[in-house]
């Protein structure tokens, strides 16, 4: 069994002033109860990570790059506050496509036929104008034919992270996180690298360059040796999907995350690994019975900027 995060202990309710940090606020959640008790518990178990000096593996869905959130990334990217990132293809896409043109605020209500007509696409409450995408292709089309002379050069295809890294030296973005991942040497793995709009222009590009492609398996070894190296391992992780699963299933060499903070509105009773609980993954050696967790049922941008400022401070 999982140790319990926090001793029992009376209901403190919050002590608010004007003047008061976003720090000073989160110290006082662990004792509010309901999710407040969870994110508290969250911002310690990240403290013990960093303190233990855990190599630490933040994983998120696209969803969090459309939104606002990018630029938290990018902040823990730049200050070096990661070790490594686990995201999907659509956050690299979205992340270069921010550089170029504005995402607007939009409602989730809104007219979709109307959007359609108008050359909008909506995610949630945000909306991405088309103008996004033609010039994501003008930016990915010689961006691949780069590289694909770097694979001719060196005699094998490339990796999903050594290609991210790529891009990532070729913007100049400061609000970038795959920019500042390249720049201070931490890598992005994709397990999925032939999804969304990034993987539609791949296959255009690849109708007139067909022996173009990118070794998928390639982020396994370097993934796998990152873990294994690690004196411990601390999962951060946003959301669900192929990121997660990657995250946690990478450290089956090591018997499993030392800590896990998991932030989702997912739910487990339909089996889907993206609503799953941290103990799920303890049945599967994914994580530690003596790891520090914790899963905090809330959207993660409202939670994740929270966790965020506590690791800026250490």
């Amino acid at each position: 069994m999982a140790k319990k995060q926090v001793e029992s202990k009376p209901i403190r309710g919050f002590n608010l002033s004007s003047s008061m940090s976003v720090r000073e606020l989160v110290a006082q959640m662990p004792h509010a109860g309901l999710q407040a008790t969870q994110v508290g518990q969250a911002v310690g178990i990240i403290h013990e990570m960093q303190k233990d000096k855990a190599t630490i593996v933040l994983t998120f869905t696209t969803n969090l790059v459309t939104s606002g959130l990018r630029e938290v990334i990018t902040e823990l990217v730049k200050q070096k506050k990661v070790h490594c990132i686990i995201t999907a293809i659509g956050s690299i896409e979205e992340d270069l496509m921010k550089s170029q043109t504005d995402f607007l605020t939009g409602s989730f209500d809104a007219n979709d036929w109307e959007l359609r007509e108008k050359g909008m696409n909506r995610v949630g409450n945000i909306i991405i104008p088309n103008e996004a995408y033609i010039k994501l292709e003008k930016t990915l089309m010689p961006f691949f034919a780069e590289e694909y002379e770097k694979q001719k050069k060196l005699g094998r295809m490339l990796a999903p992270n050594e290609i991210i890294r790529d891009l990532g030296l070729m913007m100049n973005d400061q609000h970038s996180f795959v920019y500042w991942a390249a720049k201070n040497n931490i890598p992005i793995y994709c397990p999925a690298p032939t999804d969304g709009a990034f993987g539609l222009q791949l296959y255009f590009f690849k109708q007139k360059f067909p022996q173009f492609g990118i070794d998928v398996s390639g982020d396994l070894k370097p993934l796998g040796q990152l873990v294994l190296d690690a004196k411990k391992t601390g999962g951060i992780i946003l959301g669900g999907g192929v990121a997660k699963h990657h995250a946690i299933g990478a450290n089956l060499l090591r018997e499993g995350f030392d800590y896990a903070v998991y932030v989702s509105t997912g739910t487990p009773y339909d089996g889907s690994l993206s609503g799953a609980r941290v103990n799920e993954a303890i049945s599967w050696g994914k994580v530690s019975p003596k790891a520090k967790i914790v899963h905090v049922e809330a959207d993660a941008s409202i939670v994740f900027p929270l966790l965020a400022c506590g690791m800026l401070g250490e």
